[in-house]
């Protein structure tokens, strides 16, 4: 289980790493392991890489200030 949800969140930063060419690719992936450990602990993890990427894109697709 914990394997699949590893795949699916190196899924998610090569998948936002693509869609936001302009950010270093290092940064995206820290940008989604940010959000990942949001939900350290939590028992249900069937969501958990959907609910990362939607926070992951909202970061990236939001300008810095």
């Amino acid at each position: 289980m914990a394997n699949d949800e590893t795949h699916q969140i190196n899924e998610v930063v090569q998948r936002l790493a693509r869609r936001y060419p302009q950010v270093a690719p290092d940064r995206v992936e820290q940008i989604v392991h940010d959000a990942q450990q949001r939900f350290l602990g939590r028992p249900i993890r069937d969501f958990i890489p959907l609910f990362v990427e939607r926070i992951a894109n909202g970061k990236l697709a939001t300008p810095a200030r």
